[in-house]
């Protein structure tokens, strides 16, 4: 895309966006990076410089410039011909090289260009010529297994998230390594459906891209409804081609949260701490076996969550000032908000309401409590052992 053609994409949108309130320039900005490709600052900045251009030419501030630009392309045919050398080595030769041209009959400038090239301090030879250098640099090739090259195929999401149906899940790793992350260790995988609320959990040994693709597929198993979006963070566990193939093989669409922003994750990292957090604590879990224990005790957990405790969902949130005032809709469980979801099938809802009915809440946490304390005292008889 050209400057002009992008300089005409801002125009058409600047009188909107200098008038309009802040969720309306969220949606502008998004079209005009997707369209021209640029930084979310950029384009921000871009949208400043041109509200206050009065379209008068700006007088250049500084000194006059006391090369011209023949003088500049004789400097770059003296550069080519000795093979793109640095301004160190260029300046003392600028002179010999200047004669030697002139008597093979290659020099094409003017006497002022010649005088002028010959006049060039050693500053100014080397920023043109680093200038230069850059210019005709080879591009490098990407490889194949280069993270950056996965993260141009995956797209970066950041909401809004109200519309998406059941099926569109934020997804997130919790490392249980008490006060050390030297060595293996387990890690808990997150899954939070977006539109319900629903969450699925799954243990796992380190981090691997493969062991959290095997954690994906069970929980994708566990689900009421089909998976049709997963948004994790850009980790490497799961920014990979492992994750990336097994998506496209079952339709799922792939996307990835911007870096160092937590919140476009807000769902799932919420409920790391309301929920892994809460019931696990910050302990160190090590052995493979205990991630064993802990997956069934995921479980009973899911059951509970699931079909029991109520969550609430912020519908409508208001800057008064310098606070915002919040508007949640009524706390449901996300059994409830399944089967009152227009999206998931009828198969699916009779499946669930005939798991509902033959659980006990009462039962169900006690025997929470007690798989609890069963992987608390597997973790300190291994420390006992060690």
């Amino acid at each position: 895309m050209t400057m002009k053609t992008k300089q005409e994409i801002f125009r058409k949108y600047l009188t909107e966006y200098i008038k309009t309130n802040k969720k309306r320039k969220n949606e502008i900005l998004n079209i005009i990076c997707e369209v021209t490709d640029l930084h979310r600052k950029s384009a921000i900045r871009r949208f400043r410089k041109l509200q206050f251009d009065d379209g008068t030419p700006k007088k250049k501030r500084g000194r006059k410039k006391l090369y011209s630009k023949k003088s500049f392309d004789a400097l770059e045919t003296i550069w080519t011909t000795l093979g793109g050398l640095c301004g160190e080595l260029i300046h003392p030769a600028i002179a010999e090289m200047t004669e030697l041209l002139i008597k093979q009959k290659e020099w094409w400038y003017d006497q002022e260009a010649t005088e002028q090239v010959k006049k060039m301090s050693l500053a100014t030879v080397k920023r043109f010529c680093s200038r230069l250098f850059k210019e005709n640099r080879a591009t490098k090739g990407k490889s194949s297994t280069k993270p950056a090259h996965i993260k141009s195929i995956i797209p970066i999401f950041n909401g809004p998230w109200h519309d998406k149906p059941p099926g569109y899940g934020q997804i997130d790793t919790v490392v249980h390594s008490g006060n050390t992350l030297s060595g293996s260790m387990v890690y808990s995988v997150n899954y939070t459906d977006v539109a319900t609320s629903w969450v699925v959990l799954a243990a796992q040994w380190n981090k691997s891209q493969e062991s959290t693709l095997e954690s994906l597929k069970r929980m994708k198993d566990k689900l009421p409804f089909p998976i049709k979006g997963m948004h994790p963070d850009s980790g490497s566990e799961f920014v990979n081609f492992h994750l990336k193939g097994w998506c496209d093989e079952e339709n799922i669409e792939l996307t990835r949260s911007r870096p160092n922003h937590s919140n476009d994750n807000a769902y799932v990292e919420q409920k790391n701490g309301h929920v892994i957090r809460r019931f696990l604590g910050y302990e160190r879990f090590d052995t493979e076996e205990i991630a064993m224990t802990i997956n069934c005790f995921y479980d009973d957990l899911e059951l509970h969550l699931n079909h029991f405790v109520p969550t609430r969902k912020c519908i409508e949130k208001i800057r008064i000032g310098s606070k915002y005032r919040r508007k949640y809709d009524l706390a449901k469980s996300p059994f409830k908000r399944v089967m009152e979801s227009n999206e998931i099938s009828e198969t699916n809802k009779l499946k669930l309401k005939a798991i509902h009915e033959k659980l006990n809440p009462v039962k169900l946490k006690i025997k929470i409590e007690k798989g609890v304390n069963k992987i608390l005292r597997i973790q300190r008889r291994s420390n006992t052992n060690n």
